[in-house]
């Protein structure tokens, strides 16, 4: 057999993975396959693998006898909308996609690529777990992805899609990338399973209800997206991609945009004039972004806040606003991880950011306080004063207590702070900050009902309005609701060369 025969049919021995009827047994269960997700994710023609004809090393419980080319994991580069990527696949096919020492080595080979090369990197995970008949060597290829994964946190954008199994040590390294993808019901992620879960705590579970795609989606907060199936995975990715960076000392990519009239009249309207009735934020952020551009990131969890990227006169934003539709738009524990870890991660991607306010406050009550409030409503604040991208905030109605300091005000930084004549910046309501202030007055008067009404007023027509922050500089402008798109475009453009240096630091402290 000549060399040029040996090499084609390593090739074709690889290109099988594990095997016909393994292959087959993926696609009965609705999973493509690691090279199918791979040519449907990046540009057709670009994708160039590495590591193809990688084999394990390993000679224990006759491992020496079974040997797939490639280990389990197909790694490699290519474009996708002709921007450069580093992906790596399992392969579910091949020893369960488990993770082997030369498995690991392969990814890190990837990743240390788009380190030096300054490229994102997406993850496709379907893994079993840590490859058992290798012991502590596999454990080892576990940390040395993780300690890359550290690494490259802040540098390069970090994907991951969960396209089956993930459990036990797996879970960390998605943990710890930017964006987390599911799909419903193929794919899981827990630290330990259904059976263990079983024996030390009694309780009886499926591997869909502990660690399921809606489960991490609306439950813990562990994945930002929960797709239907994986076409719709791999279209997230992309559409992902579109509104950031290639790395940290780059700009996203400026889609074109016609300049039009850009007054949105509706938006004169769409604050009710009861001050407790709710109104839909996702609304008003139609209304300012460019047509169909908005991409909500983490929709099912926190839903009191809503954050996401968008387009604005071409150019990527990303945006965090709280949701009068849900609790009124409190900030609590979740909601404040929610923005301040989107905040994070649009601050080191150069992505401006836009903050849309209307909070009545923190959320009360023991659970809130017993499990941290005060911590993790500080992460929020964190993230927003540590951003050096450009910052801009809109008051639409309600901006209350410390939540008015937290949710992007001048004081901790924010470029421009814009408010609509609905804003009501204070304290408290007007209602509770009667009862305090006028406590006497009332408790004298003959109709008690009376004269916290007249009191309410009073304070009402002093405090719940933009002006009085207007004055002090607070509020850069107080503008009519329809003029919010045409200043933001103006207002992010001018930011556009924004430079900000921090003081010399190894790096903050945030509350965790």
């Amino acid at each position: 057999m000549d060399k040029f025969t040996v090499l084609k049919n390593k090739i074709e021995e690889a290109l099988k993975g594990g095997g016909e009827k393994r292959i087959e047994s993926q696609h009965k269960k609705g999973k493509l396959t690691a090279r199918e997700r791979i040519s449907l994710l990046l540009d057709e023609g670009s994708f160039e693998e590495v590591g193809m004809l990688v084999a394990h090393r390993s000679q224990d419980f006759g491992m020496e006898n079974e040997i797939y080319l490639g280990d389990g994991v197909v790694t490699g580069y290519g474009t996708v909308n002709g921007r450069l990527v580093y992906v790596f696949s399992q392969d579910f096919t091949v020893f369960g996609g488990s993770l082997s020492e030369t498995h690991a080595e392969k990814i890190c080979k990837i990743m240390d690529l788009a380190m030096q090369n300054g490229a994102p990197v997406i993850g496709l995970n379907d893994s079993g777990g840590a490859r058992i008949q290798e012991g502590v060597v596999s454990l080892g290829g576990y940390a040395d992805i993780f300690h890359r994964n550290v690494k490259a946190s802040g540098v390069i954008p970090q994907l991951s899609a969960i396209m089956g199994p993930c459990a036990g040590g797996a879970v960390y390294s998605p943990a710890i990338t930017d964006f987390i993808l599911m799909v419903e019901q193929t794919s899981y992620m827990f630290v330990t399973g259904p059976n263990v879960v079983k024996t030390v705590t009694h309780e009886t579970v499926t591997s869909e209800e502990l660690g399921g795609a809606q489960t991490h989606a609306s439950k813990s907060g562990v994945t930002q997206f929960a797709c239907t199936n994986e076409l719709e995975c791999i279209d997230h990715l992309k559409k992902l991609l579109s509104y950031m960076p290639q790395n940290c000392e780059e700009e996203a990519p400026v889609y074109p945009y016609e300049a039009s009239d850009e007054t949105r009249a509706a938006l004169n309207t769409i604050i009710p004039d009861n001050p407790n009735q709710p109104y839909d934020m996702k609304e008003v952020i139609d209304a300012v972004v460019d047509a169909d551009s908005f991409l909500e990131v983490h929709k099912d969890f926190a839903e009191n806040i809503v954050v996401g990227f968008a387009r604005l006169a071409g150019r990527s934003i990303g945006i965090v606003a709280n949701q009068p539709a849900c609790l009124a738009g409190v900030l609590d524990i979740n909601s404040s991880k929610k923005g301040a870890r989107f905040t994070r991660f649009c601050d080191a991607f150069n992505i401006p950011l836009l903050v849309l306010v209307d909070v009545p406050g923190f959320l009360p009550g023991t659970d809130q306080e017993w499990n941290g409030i005060i911590t993790n409503g500080a992460k929020l604040l964190f993230a927003l004063s540590e951003a050096t991208v450009p910052k801009v905030t809109l008051i639409t109605r309600k901006a209350y207590g410390g939540a008015y300091d937290v949710m992007n005000s001048k004081h901790i930084g924010a470029d421009m702070n814009y408010a609509w004549p609905s804003a009501e910046i204070a304290v408290m309501g007007a209602k509770g900050a009667a009862e305090i202030i006028f406590k006497k007055e009332i408790a004298e008067a003959a109709d008690k009902e009376a004269k916290w009404k007249e009191k309410e007023a009073e304070y009402g027509e002093l405090f719940a309005n933009p002006y009085r922050a207007a004055a002090r500089g607070f509020i850069d402008e107080v503008i009519m609701p329809e003029q919010s798109r045409q200043k933001l475009i103006k207002t992010f453009t001018m930011l556009q060369n924004k430079v900000a240096t921090m003081p010399r630091k190894k790096h903050g402290n945030i509350p965790l």
